[in-house]
């Protein structure tokens, strides 16, 4: 059974109610001329193309486009999970290329979070340990007091002892929220975050992350087929066939994280 108690509507907050961005800090993140290309037994296979773009701190983006578009490729690269055959992400001001794979767990482990279609729970883990995992990779020194303020926060605070396979889908992602905000990331990435929710289900989590996100001030990265959501976003990047064919600026873009 679903709480809804931590799910109420989200302004987005107007421009007005919102500081301007400051100037002096480096985007969260720029991708320039990004392509990626891999060999298969019928010969390369081109993904992306030529992408390039530029998110500023606080923005909320949504990368939208058909099946086979890019779109989860292009998550992975900005996120230091792939690296590209071509062009850099440069991720709060520090080039993903020129790190090796300890270098960018590094950065991902300081700066940024994910949130999966399938949620990516540890089945042997339980809620509370699931949300606790991030800290303890990281070397926190207090893991449990945080996680557990934050699976109260997304209306799970009576289910910490809960393993996945005891929870809803909606659960589930409550709880892959809260592990993906319990490190106060400045960039969390979502791949159809709602994918896997019926619309019921799948509006309410799209309430809850916009609400997690606007209170952290964390900059919002998401893959989505879901148009709702999509509108929710200040700025919005089309892929077609692996290029960049639109590049959106809905609203204004506050930088959240401008002291960070």
């Amino acid at each position: 059974m679903m709480t809804h108690s931590a799910t109420a509507p989200v302004d987005v907050r107007s421009a007005a109610a919102r500081p301007a961005p400051n100037a002096s800090h480096p985007p969260a993140l720029v991708v320039e001329s990004l392509g990626k290309r891999v060999s298969l037994p019928s010969g390369p296979l081109t993904i992306l193309e030529g992408v390039g773009f530029t998110i500023a701190r606080g923005d909320t983006v949504a990368i939208v486009g058909a099946s086979g578009s890019g779109k989860s490729t292009l998550l992975s690269l900005m996120a230091g999970l792939d690296i590209p055959s071509d062009g850099r992400v440069v991720l709060h001001g520090e080039p993903l290329s020129t790190l090796d794979e300890d270098g960018r767990a590094r950065v991902r482990g300081e700066k940024v979070g994910f949130v999966f279609q399938n949620f990516q729970l540890l089945p042997s883990l339980t809620a509370l340990e699931n949300v606790m995992l991030p800290l303890e990779l990281r070397g926190d020194a207090e893991v449990e007091a945080p996680a557990r303020a934050i699976l109260g926060k997304v209306g799970l605070g009576e289910r910490l002892g809960h393993y996945p396979r005891q929870l809803s889908g909606g659960e589930q992602q409550r709880v892959a929220l809260a592990r993906a905000f319990v490190t106060e990331p400045s960039l969390l990435f979502a791949d159809e975050p709602t994918g896997n929710l019926d619309s019921h289900t799948g509006q309410a989590i799209i309430e809850l992350l916009f609400a997690l996100n606007a209170e952290a001030g964390t900059t919002l990265v998401l893959v989505t087929h879901d148009d709702h959501l999509a509108e929710r976003c200040s700025h919005r990047l089309r892929l077609d066939a692996g290029r960049l064919v639109a590049d959106e600026r809905m609203h204004p873009v506050a930088d959240g994280r401008a002291g960070a």
